[in-house]
């Protein structure tokens, strides 16, 4: 009957037009489209949505995620630079007509998106409150992403597919649903009763938290940590209880490296799929070299922060140089400083996987480091960040025994992470020890002998190198809250000290159209919004050549 009514409509022509819905529906119940199945398991969902978090490479969306944006981003907190002299990224632009920096938008609203609304759908129908806590506790940590990178974006009308253009929504509105979800997040991680399968989620999850709900837990609480640790620069930080907030959901969020959030790779074989996007066989970081800024703080030789004192963890996070010594680029005049004539200086470091050619592309496995390597570990969040988190916000309540207690733990966590989780490849002789690490952490100059000593310069600092390599987003929010170069006022110095941005005189190496300006924020993804979403982005400036200057509410008083 189906069949002749089909014949039927092809006959009628244009008399008919009013059917083509009704049929529509027939044709579509009589023949399911057997790639796009009505359901689907959620267990095989979960593998690619927590794929996303770092690099998808699949169906749901190619070069999304953290890793991606990292390479580009990384050059405006100079934690490493491009080979290229006047780089763009270098000179903190942005550019229109490039997908360039839309990766965590890719991720948020496309490789995870829908995927992550299927697994709370049909979770919810089929009782896994697991999966369905997992899912919108990845919601949650995306809509912080995405706004925390890009300021105002899709949020009410992001998942309605009968609209062809989408009205963008506040800062304040993604912090509010962010939160909104955390907490429904940590109500179904909570239950107990339903179809709960720990055996199957842990299979879904083997490359992240394998299953254990704890952790995912977690990873909640250290989701809303970082929401209200962004807004340190309010005036009402204080005073409205987000500094309490922080310390609450810090305390509550990873404690022991035990607990750090890990996205790990198989390595099995050459696909993509199965690599680090940072690692040698994915080849994609093998022209950025480690910057100046970072190469200083950690060798003692920045002359405003930690001078005199070198450490360990230099030979696991960073790459040496011919003369064994650690040096690095400076973002916007790539290797210039390192070459004379034909000749490549020996100061020049050597790639991060320890290639020591001018623009190398290459590198092996077996010489990669710390977050470098094929199978990672990418640190998503972890207890020593967490640590950071309570030291900020104690320390801006006054209360600086707090303070001091938190960063000497995030300190003391971050060794230990290195020496469990990034022990492979290091030099024989140049491993942290028992002594290195009490020489480096008794030294004054890192911790002060007394908690009224403490600066916000101690606790950013050591922050920004806590997070080098993996935590880009969450160091350039920071970075943002500071306006780069705000003072500190035990100090009268930079809370960063030493960080300089590209000078506009005498040459100007910013970029020409961010009109003098330093970056705040990313363009909207180009090839979803600048091809279809016109009237938004003219509402909001973003058609400006220096839109990526307007700096986010998060970082406002």
């Amino acid at each position: 009957m189906q069949i002749k009514y089909l014949k039927s409509m092809f006959f009628l022509g244009a008399a008919s037009i009013l059917l083509v819905t009704s049929c529509k529906k027939k044709i579509e119940e009589a023949y399911l489209n057997p790639n796009a199945p009505v359901t689907v398991p959620i267990e095989s969902i979960l593998p690619g949505v927590i794929g996303g978090f770092t690099a998808f490479n699949s169906a749901a969306g190619t070069n999304f995620g953290v890793q991606i944006d990292a390479i580009l981003l990384g050059r405006y907190i100079q934690y490493w630079g491009s080979t290229t002299n006047g780089e763009n990224y270098g000179g903190m632009g942005g550019t229109i007509g490039s997908d360039n920096t839309g990766g965590v938008w890719g991720t948020v609203y496309f490789g995870q998106g829908q995927n992550v609304n299927r697994i709370i759908e049909w979770g919810t129908a089929e009782e896994k409150w697991d999966y369905v806590g997992v899912a919108y506790a990845i919601r949650a940590w995306g809509w912080l992403e995405l706004t925390n990178q890009y300021g105002d974006a899709i949020l009410k009308e992001a998942f309605n597919t009968n609209l062809s253009q989408f009205h963008y929504d506040t800062q304040p509105e993604f912090y509010d649903s962010c939160r909104a979800i955390c907490h429904k997040a940590i109500s179904y991680l909570n239950r107990t009763d339903g179809n709960l399968s720990p055996a199957k989620l842990a299979e879904s999850d083997f490359y992240f938290n394998k299953g254990d709900l704890g952790k995912w837990k977690k990873f909640v609480y250290g989701t809303l940590a970082r929401s209200y640790i962004n807004l340190s620069n309010k005036t009402n930080f204080v005073s409205s209880g987000l500094a309490d907030s922080a310390i609450k959901y810090a305390n509550l969020a990873m404690t022991t490296n035990a607990d750090n959030a890990l996205a790990t790779f198989s390595a099995t074989n050459t696909s993509n799929g199965f690599n680090s996007y940072f690692g040698p066989t994915r080849s994609n970081i093998g022209t950025i070299r480690q910057a100046s800024y970072i190469a200083n703080l950690m060798s003692g030789t920045n002359a405003e922060a930690f001078a005199g004192v070198t450490e360990f963890r230099m030979w696991y996070m960073l790459s040496e140089n011919a003369n064994n010594t650690f040096k690095g680029v400076t973002p916007w005049l790539g290797v210039t400083e390192f070459v004379s004539g034909p000749t490549i200086l020996p100061d020049y470091p050597k790639n991060f996987w320890r290639n020591p050619t001018l623009e190398a592309t290459t590198g092996t496995d077996n010489l990669a480091r710390y977050v470098y390597g094929n199978k990672g570990p990418w640190p998503m969040m972890t207890a020593s960040e967490m640590q950071f988190v309570i030291a900020e916000a104690a320390h801006r309540k006054g209360d600086k025994a707090t303070a001091l207690t938190a960063y000497t733990n995030a300190i003391n966590l971050n060794f230990d992470m290195l020496t469990t989780t990034y022990s492979f490849n290091i030099p024989a002789g140049r491993e942290i020890t028992p002594a290195s690490k009490a020489n480096y952490i008794t030294s004054t100059a890192i911790v002060p002998a007394s908690s009224a000593a403490l600066t916000l310069t101690h606790i950013m600092l050591q922050k920004y190198i806590a997070l080098y390599g993996w935590g880009v987003q969450q160091t350039w929010t920071d970075m943002r809250k500071f306006h780069y170069t705000a003072i500190d006022p035990q100090t009268t110095k930079q809370v960063y000290a030493g960080f300089t941005p590209p000078p506009t005189s005498p040459i100007n190496y910013l970029v020409s159209t961010n009109n003098g300006k330093w970056v705040y924020r990313c363009r909207p993804r180009y090839n979803s919004e600048y091809l279809y979403n016109i009237p938004e982005l003219t509402r909001l400036g973003a058609l400006n050549t220096d839109y990526n200057t307007y700096e986010c509410w998060f970082s406002m008083p």
